[in-house]
């Protein structure tokens, strides 16, 4: 999810967009990688390079599968489960992977945030959890930022009520695969780091939350770890 926007139907006439060194398919129905994006990116990998020699990382919200592709190809040791909710993330995050040949080292699922990756990933067993999830309130999707849905899905950016819906689920849910130690990283929107410190200190369950900034020096990534 991004608050700015590409030249979309331009975009989607050629059918690929630059990713963190990758040439990524898009199509209607997915959101196109904002290059912001590559800061949440950048963050992931520093922390899944340092995890140790076979890392186990989660993309959740995965949309095209930019992170999760992105990740494996600069982590050749790392294993990538990438999950999404709509068939048209579910359908292009396989073609990604496929297209950069990644087939080996990504697996795509589709579901309800971590969901469909009960059963599939062990418990406690994940290094890094990675999310760019839909971050702008309802309201303002009605009001000043409504045409960001003029051509791009509506689940790629209603974030909810106060645009922070994902966030809070899934600081609770990851805590049942992250190891001890792991890391939860998410992309925000502008002016939400207060609420995320928020969210992180009520579930009592991370420390160390910090923030990476954008290059305006704006906070757009959040990193925590489980206790």
């Amino acid at each position: 999810m991004s608050e700015t926007q590409p030249d979309v139907r331009d975009v989607y006439q050629r059918g690929k967009f630059p990713f963190m060194g990758l040439e990524l398919l898009v199509a209607p129905g997915a959101l196109i990688p904002r290059p912001e994006t590559e800061l949440l990116g950048r963050e992931a990998i520093a922390l899944v390079q340092a995890a140790g020699a076979a890392p186990i990382v989660i993309d959740v919200c995965c949309g095209s599968g930019n992170l999760a592709c992105a990740i494996a190809h600069h982590v050749p040791a790392a294993k990538v489960f990438a999950s999404d909710l709509t068939d048209g993330c579910f359908d292009l995050s396989k073609k990604n992977v496929t297209h950069l040949g990644l087939s080996e080292r990504v697996r795509v699922f589709q579901g309800d945030l971590l969901a469909p990756l009960s059963g599939v990933v062990e418990a406690h067993s994940v290094d890094v959890i990675v999310c760019n999830p839909p971050y702008i309130s309802t309201g303002r999707l009605a009001a000043d930022r409504a045409t960001l849905l003029e051509n791009e899905p509506r689940e790629a950016f209603d974030g909810g009520p106060y645009g922070l819906s994902i966030h809070q689920r899934v600081i609770k849910d990851a805590l049942a695969l992250l190891k001890p130690k792991g890391h939860l990283l998410f992309e925000f929107g502008l002016g939400q780091e207060k609420q995320m410190t928020a969210l992180f200190n009520r579930s009592r369950a991370y420390e160390n939350v910090r923030f990476a900034n954008n290059e305006s020096g704006a906070p757009r990534v959040v990193v925590a770890t489980k206790l």
